[in-house]
């Protein structure tokens, strides 16, 4: 079932012009002192005491940082301390329209959106909840041993949440998050307070993918992403607005699932990135909240609003919120505030004048709400004094508390180095069905391609004779086996990316899907790769598992923070507490040439914290893709173009009808030898077993041949009991020489086996050059040629053999001189 949206010639050549609307200043007219007056003497109160509490814990960060002591507690802090002072009234404001259902997430300087959000919940939330939530978090007894047992109990929240958070920013295991996401990664998922990002904008596509999860699955509350004013002029931030303004949330889901999405991008803008200022500078807009007409007919709803007035920005928060109820999501947001503090400790602010400094000065937020209070309240100043010396006093003791190394130690790495390498992967497997039932569009069995499939030799029959991709199972076949099979048994599984749908998927992986799954499960993507990867990061951050697309390896590079800061760390920087259920499928193409016929996998390899398979049969492909969905660590599933017709020809039974799993990190040994080993990576199998079978048949050598399917995590010891025995190996990839994961392999051998070795280990590869095109390609890749050649070079001359191999050991010294 494709979609129907006409494109009518008579109605987009019409003459006519674009009427963009306006974008409302500054609308809240309510003063202060009213605003004050109006919710009455103890919610003022409140609204102080959160916002001298930020005031106060980002002085604290300041003083240590730069002086080394906080009220003469003396503490050498290492860590960064980006701060937001000046900026209280906004992370307050924000807080007092949200729930503990509304998640927020920030930038790196976040510290007091984290605060309020948290104080926020602690106030609204009952007693007995807030116990259950610190009774799971390792902490809460340390903050039992100083916290006096009159205290009230929600001051003991509080406490313990400063506990907490302040331990995390000093990199101690009783952090949050262990001391693994410090100062600029702090959260606390409990209280809808989810991964600030040392990235600018980074939040954006991840906040997106929450609030694709909270709507596809008709969860309560909307998501927040706070980021910079400098942040709008980044690529992932246009990429995550445009994403989550996609009309086809509106036209084309069905109507239990529709609606814009349920994000708010809030804009903290104190008009300066580091030091340079967007507005008369770096950007060409005069307000921030002009870039909304550019993502949709409703200027994203975008407006400016007082970030120095609590009230103004809760109400906004408020109307945004009413607006995403309605299904018109999602909202833009720009808070117009300023940071009185330097980029950083270390930035002295020369790049601002006193007179500017000084006029925002005279318009304190702090000042301006105390002062507010005290003139509708008469006699509140001893209570408002009373206020500080309380939070002074809190923060002095649970400060004195974290930093103590006995009481608050750190992750014991000079002892137990490897420990951060636990929070890696969770190596965790999918949960029990939960009794929900995946929606369809028709039973599975009725599905066109089902049928088709159920027609199909599972056996590709021999490799010298296979049988025709329209005879027997293909590659792109058990692709598409494995993907049903997890879309039937996760209701909470869902797939997008460029081309997915209507077009089958790039390379026919989904044909047939279209039919089966409703769209909201099943969906294309703008062409932004950056946030196809950060919404599928945010959705399985959210509670689901997504499996989204590259069209080609290649695009990685459009993808890279997203793959390689979030994707990658987010479970290692949460101590272990998040979880990244999500599989991101790549082709490496062929015949395309330099920006197309890239093969990547060593690139993304040597990212730590992603687990990176590459199966070279369809019975490989449809047990590793069935593993990767069912297990919850983030994967990038690498898939070579050349294979997608290919048939099983390796397993005498061909492949499973049902589901099945293969073991992450297994090779497998795909041709029994003795005399020489072959270890091959991706599409050179099909090459590598050609030039066994060769030099088995014309020289007499048999060579076992292991096929590598996984390289993170990647288990040596099949592969050195191979070269233990033949004592030869030849490692064979598509990948550029310079950089290549096949280093890390023969290194692993090398240390085991050094001695054992006849011959040292040699690597074929494609050379460090661009990729030529499709006349020229197999003068640049690996063939079976070259690989009978090395063995004449290197291991034993082969009789008649005519060898074309022209360099020598001396000219790739040569060539890496040269950089090439």
């Amino acid at each position: 079932m494709t979609k129907s949206l006409l494109i009518d010639p008579n109605i987009v050549q019409k003459r006519g012009s674009l009427n963009l609307g306006s974008i409302k200043l500054n609308d809240f007219l309510t003063p202060l002192e009213d605003s004050i007056f109006e919710i009455g003497k103890e919610e003022s109160l409140s609204i102080y005491r959160k916002m001298f509490m930020i005031r106060e814990f980002e002085l604290m960060f300041d003083q240590i940082k730069k002086l080394g002591e906080y009220n003469k507690f003396k503490y050498k802090y290492l860590g960064p301390a980006h701060l937001s002072i000046g900026q209280e009234a906004a992370a307050v404001g924000q807080a007092m329209s949200l729930g503990i259902e509304d998640y927020i997430l920030g930038s790196h300087r976040s510290h007091g959106e984290v605060l309020a959000k948290a104080l926020t919940v602690i106030d609204n939330c009952e007693e007995s909840f807030l116990e259950r939530i610190y009774a799971s978090v390792t902490c809460a007894h340390i903050v039992a041993g100083f916290t006096s047992e009159t205290i009230d109990k929600k001051d003991r929240s509080i406490e313990f949440f400063l506990y907490g958070l302040i331990s995390e920013i000093l990199g101690k295991q009783t952090g949050f998050n262990r001391g693994l996401g410090g100062s600029m990664h702090a959260f606390f998922a409990p209280f809808g307070i989810y991964p600030n990002n040392a990235i600018v904008g980074g939040s954006a596509p991840i906040a997106t993918g929450m609030a694709l999860f909270k709507r596809i699955n008709k969860c309560e509350g909307v998501v927040i992403a706070n980021i910079g004013d400098a942040a709008s002029s980044c690529g992932p931030v246009w990429e995550a607005m445009n994403f989550s303004a996609m009309k086809q949330f509106e036209t084309l889901f069905d109507q239990a699932h529709s609606g814009g999405l349920p994000i708010i991008f809030f804009f903290v803008n104190n008009f300066y990135g580091m030091g340079g200022q967007p507005i008369g500078e770096t950007m060409g807009y005069e307000n921030l909240a002009r870039i909304g007409a550019g993502v949709n007919v409703h200027n994203l709803h975008a407006e400016v609003i007082d970030g120095s007035n609590p009230f103004a920005v809760a109400d906004a928060v408020k109307r945004a919120k009413s607006i995403i109820a309605s299904g018109s999501g999602p909202v833009l947001l720009d808070c117009q505030t300023y940071r009185f503090s330097g980029h950083s400790p270390s930035d002295s602010s020369t790049y601002r004048t006193r007179e500017e400094l000084e006029l925002w000065t005279a318009v304190d937020p702090l000042e301006k709400v105390r002062t507010a209070i005290s003139e509708k309240y008469k006699d509140v100043d001893l209570e408002l004094i009373a206020i500080e010396a309380k939070i002074q006093a809190t923060l002095q003791r649970i400060f004195e508390n974290a930093a103590d190394d006995q009481q608050s130690p750190r992750l014991d790495l000079e002892n137990h180095s490897e420990i951060i390498g636990l929070y890696t992967f969770n190596n965790l497997h999918k949960e029990e069905a939960s009794g929900e039932i995946s929606e369809f569009l028709v039973q599975p069995s009725e599905s066109s391609r089902v049928q088709s499939l159920a027609k199909k030799s599972r056996s590709g029959g021999s490799a010298l004779e296979p049988l025709s991709g329209m005879k027997a199972v293909t590659f792109r076949d058990s692709l598409f086996e494995a993907v049903l099979a997890k879309a039937i048994d996760d209701p909470l599984f869902v797939i997008f990316g460029e081309e997915n749908r209507d077009w089958d998927g790039a390379f026919g992986v989904y044909k047939g899907l279209t039919e089966l799954l409703p769209r909201h499960r099943l969906f294309n993507s703008p062409i932004a790769e950056a946030s196809i990867i950060g919404a599928g990061i945010g959705y399985a951050m959210s509670g689901g598992s997504a499996l989204v697309e590259l069209m080609y390896a290649d695009f990685i590079g459009r993808a890279g923070d997203e793959i390689f800061n979030q994707m990658a760390k987010w479970q290692a920087m949460s101590g272990g507490i998040l979880q990244i259920p999500l599989v991101v499928r790549v082709s490496v193409g062929s015949k395309y040439g330099a920006q197309h016929s890239q093969d990547w996998s060593s690139l993304v390899a040597g990212i730590p914290g992603l687990k990176i398979l590459y199966p070279a049969t369809p019975y490989d492909a449809k047990g590793l893709l069935a593993s990767a969905l069912a297990g919850r660590d983030p994967v990038i599933f690498f898939e070579n173009q050349r294979l997608y017709d290919c048939v099983e020809v390796i397993k005498s039974k061909g492949v499973p009808v049902e589901n099945y799993e293969i073991p992450l990190g297994q090779p497998s040994i795909v041709r029994r030898g003795s005399d020489l080993t072959l270890f091959s990576v991706g599409a050179t199998l099909p090459r590598v077993l050609e030039a066994a079978r060769t030099l088995s048949k014309s020289y007499g050598i048999e060579a076992e041949v292991i096929d590598a399917r996984s390289l993170v995590p990647f288990d040596p010891r099949l592969l050195i009991k191979s070269v233990e025995k033949t004592k030869k190996l030849i490692c064979i990839s598509d990948g550029c020489e310079r950089g290549n994961w096949l280093h890390s392999v023969s290194n692993l051998v090398y240390k085991k086996l050094f001695a054992v070795l006849d011959q040292p280990i040699e690597i074929i590869s494609a050379p460090n050059w661009i990729t030529p095109g499709a006349d020229q390609e197999w003068n640049y890749f690996p063939t079976s040629e070259t690989i009978v050649s090395v063995v004449d070079k290197k291991f034993k001359k082969l009789g008649n053999f005519k060898n074309n191999i022209t360099f020598t050991d001396q000219s790739l010294i040569l060539r890496s001189a040269k950089g090439i």
